[in-house]
């Protein structure tokens, strides 16, 4: 039995390949997801310059040879900034929807399996929670526990979570009266081993892509909060942070705003891209 659900199991991964290889935009948005994954892990090291290296001679020069993204307005290279600053974005939408995805999860499945009161709460907190705007929500989480990197984390995972509690509460009614869960609970099987072994897999899919196309709003949310002064605060070379600077050289220095914002752009726009080649790839609607 074992191991004819692993042939399944392997089947079924073959079958995802084959559909995600046609999806060449997608495969092309994960190699620039991949370039930004090796550069946040080694900018420090690439960086031509410090992220804090002035240079008071070469205050808001532009592109050149010598700076590639030019300078900001102590002199700073804006190209070593940027780099450096892939890494903080990253790390805060991964973490922040990991935390909400993963928080979601646990109270979709708790409100979907065993409904009564415990559904009622969940799904009363979500909809308070999906009363506001993400990034109203955000402000107001940031409002009340400070600004700072780790805060905008909490905030970002906190208007994640309700997403992932309805996908997952929804897989959970679509599976939990199937024959085979049926079967388990007959047999005497503990809830542990039928939520994570039979239910959690069957909404794993829509958990994938949900998560994926999640990183790129909350690397929106986190660059907008920083970009209004309650996140990530100077010096740090966050793109919302070198993005809100910019703003006061546009007539003189549009560099300091095109540069973090084509950062922003790409990194969005590609997780977005990646989550749409995903979905289509997972969808066993989609004939061959």
């Amino acid at each position: 039995m074992n191991k004819e659900h692993e042939q399944v199991r392997f089947s079924r991964f073959n079958d995802f390949l084959r559909k995600f290889k046609r999806q060449k935009t997608a495969i092309f948005a994960l190699f620039v997801i991949f370039c930004l994954m090796l550069i946040a892990i080694f900018c420090y090291k690439i960086a031509p310059y410090g992220i804090n290296e002035f240079d008071y001679t070469a205050v808001l020069q532009g592109p050149s040879a010598k700076h590639w993204f030019g300078t900001d307005e102590f002199g700073r290279d804006l190209f070593s900034r940027i780099l450096c600053g892939t890494r903080i974005s990253l790390l805060v939408g991964i973490c922040s929807v990991t935390v909400g995805a993963v928080t979601g999860t646990v109270l979709g499945l708790i409100a979907g399996y065993y409904g009564g009161p415990a559904e009622s709460v969940i799904m009363r907190l979500c909809d308070v929670l999906f009363a506001f705007p993400g990034i109203v929500l955000a402000i107001a989480v940031i409002a009340l526990l400070g600004s700072g990197i780790q805060n905008v984390v909490i905030a970002v995972a906190v208007f994640s979570m309700p997403t992932f509690c309805r996908l997952v509460r929804s897989s959970v009614l679509a599976t939990k009266e199937s024959v085979y869960v049926q079967a388990e609970r007959s047999l005497g099987a503990p809830d542990s081993r039928i939520l994570f072994k039979h239910i959690l897999p069957a909404a794993f899919p829509n958990i994938i892509v949900q998560y994926t196309m999640s990183i790129g709003s909350s690397i929106i949310t986190a660059s907008s909060l920083s970009f209004l002064g309650m996140g990530a605060q100077p010096p740090t070379p966050e793109w919302g942070l070198i993005l809100s600077t910019g703003r006061d050289y546009l007539l003189n220095a549009i560099h300091l705003t095109l540069f973090p914002g084509l950062a922003i752009f790409i990194t969005v726009l590609s997780f977005n891209l990646l989550g749409d080649g995903l979905r289509d790839a997972l969808d066993p609607k989609l004939s061959d």
